[in-house]
């Protein structure tokens, strides 16, 4: 994502403030719980284990065999701003909450257990490191583009107002490619449904900011983004539109003269009607849902088309923070459970695409445990995916990826099992290591960002985390505890806008399936477009 959208800022000097409390569903386990879990090192890993569980690994992975079947389904996962430290990180938290671990650096996130992986360059056209934008737009056009441009060739310039030149320049998506050969279609987000990555699968814009009509500028022929969604069987005319949309930001679809069902206090963004209404009138056995309650009433075997927009103006909650939100979000794991009911009906096939897109969110207010959280959810909702599609048939390729990484390390020198979350302990010490200035650093930690302190403060690592509610006006960098969920990691040098930035080094593709295979070495991020097309048997094409 971005690292100037005002909502990330805000969040990395006040982290939605005390509406973020730890909630009932972040069970945050304790220090001393993370240690009592572990089992000795010293008793298992001999040097039999070692020597045994590596020839394991060698046989298993020779007898890998290519898949070269066609793919009837692709599923492509998202993890925004998983970079691969994410994923270290993100694999020792999980470790470390379980019964029984080896220090939790053993443990592997489900995709992890994939058979094929391979690096992404995450560079674009004029960014050496990237935003969304032109990242999923490659990834879904084969395509690169310029910072903050939608699946449109690199030569539209950033803010272009003509429709015209938008059309002329359209670079085909691969959703709007599996459209035309009637397979069904879906986008997951815990962002808003209209933010960089899932909007890169359906809408061609050069700006990524223009979501609703209220926010074209004076000029502007083109159409925005949520429009885009609704009315993409209006400019797709083989398709009948996206089967499901689930994400946030139901004020980009809903007029400005109505107040939003769960927030009754907040009113719609568009001028020229209401998107969600035009969505369950235009298709049979269509829905719109907010809630949970509505979540709940939805049969999937009688629901052709799904639009779920779970929060007002803005993106869906932290995985950590969901079980608070009024209305009662599903999360991805759910989302992506229920879209795959929907979309396997289609006896041709279908495409998705799910983001967990708040583990960018999380980076950019520098606060590592919601980051890591909502990575272990995509975890959970690729493992969904993987149980309801593991078959005899194995007909569907998942990949799993990012679109750039963050600013974001794991340093010092840890001993095994140390808290992943914790202060850094050498190996054989009972206190934590000091740093030159004599005071103890964490694990983790950003390059840059809100977490940047004037003066480093002393950290504690507490055996005991407590719910925080920071009063009123409390940045979270005055939380020194790196344990509590509401710590906000120590920053290198200070942003100008506040905000963590993201990082330019290559991300890791996962995958599973047919022509999986395909992902070796190190390729172009674009290149993610090619082996998702080639396993569906579909010719790259570059301009509508």
């Amino acid at each position: 994502m971005y690292n100037n959208d005002p909502k990330v800022i805000s969040g990395a000097m006040l982290l939605i403030g005390s509406a973020l409390m730890l909630s009932n569903n972040a069970q945050a386990i304790t220090q001393d719980e993370i240690l009592a879990n572990q089992v000795k090192t010293t008793a298992v890993e001999t040097p039999k284990f070692w020597i045994d569980s590596g020839k394991a690994s060698l046989d298993k992975v020779d007898r890998i065999a290519n898949n070269k079947k066609k793919a009837k389904n692709v599923i492509l996962f998202i993890g925004d701003g998983m970079g691969v430290s994410t994923v270290t990180a993100s694999r020792i938290f999980e470790g470390q909450s379980q019964p029984g671990n080896r220090g939790g650096e053993e443990h592997s996130l489900s995709f992890e257990k994939f058979p094929h992986v391979a690096l992404s360059k995450t560079y674009q056209v004029n960014q050496q490191t990237s935003d969304s934008a032109p990242t999923m737009s490659s990834m879904m056009t084969g395509v690169k583009t310029n910072d903050g441009e939608l699946s449109v060739g690199a030569n539209v310039k950033r803010g272009e107002l003509s429709g015209k030149v938008i059309d002329d320049n359209k670079t085909m998506t691969l959703l709007e490619q599996a459209e035309d050969r009637g397979m069904s279609t879906g986008i997951i987000s815990t962002a808003r449904i209209t933010h960089a990555t899932p909007a890169a699968c359906y809408a061609h814009i050069s700006n990524r900011d223009w979501e609703a009509d209220s926010k074209l500028p004076a000029g502007s022929s083109v159409n925005d983004i949520a429009y885009q969604l609704v009315n993409f069987h209006k400019t797709n005319l083989k398709s009948d539109g996206l089967e499901v949309a689930l994400g946030g930001g139901r004020s980009y679809f809903m007029p400005d003269t109505m107040a939003d069902p769960e927030d009754t206090t907040k009113k719609g963004l568009r001028k020229d009607g209401d998107l969600t209404a035009q969505w369950t009138s235009q298709y049979k056995n269509a829905d719109f849902v907010f809630d949970r309650s509505g979540w709940d009433k939805i049969d999937p075997a009688k629901t052709d088309h799904l639009l779920g927009l779970f929060e007002s103006s803005n993106h869906m909650e932290y995985e950590a923070d969901r079980l608070k939100d009024t209305g009662g979000e599903p999360s991805l794991t759910e989302m992506t459970e229920k879209a795959i009911q929907i979309l396997k009906k289609n006896p041709k096939g279908y495409f998705l695409m799910v983001e967990a897109g708040r583990i960018d969110h999380a980076h950019h207010s520098g606060n590592a445990y919601r980051a890591l959280t909502d990575t272990v959810e995509l975890s959970n909702a690729v493992q969904k995916a993987v149980d309801m599609t593991d078959s005899a048939a194995n007909d569907t390729l998942i990949v799993v990826s990012a679109d750039h990484s963050h600013t974001f390390t794991i340093a010092g020198y840890p001993q095994r099992g140390n808290p992943i979350l914790g202060l850094v302990t050498s190996p054989g010490k009972a206190t934590p290591d000091l740093a030159a200035d004599g005071k103890p650093y964490a694990t983790l930690s950003y390059a840059n960002g809100g977490g940047y302190r004037t003066a480093r403060p002393t950290l504690t690592a507490s055996t005991s985390i407590l719910p925080v509610t920071p009063a009123a006006g409390q940045a979270d960098v005055n939380i020194l505890d790196t344990m509590n969920p509401n710590f906000i990691q120590e920053a290198t040098v200070p942003t100008g806008f506040g905000s963590e930035t993201h990082a330019a080094e290559d991300v890791a593709i996962y995958a599973k399936g047919p022509r999986a295979y395909l992902f070796q070495g190190t390729q172009e991020q674009s290149y993610i477009y090619q082996v998702m097309a080639k396993a569906l048997g579909i010719t790259p094409t570059v301009y509508k």
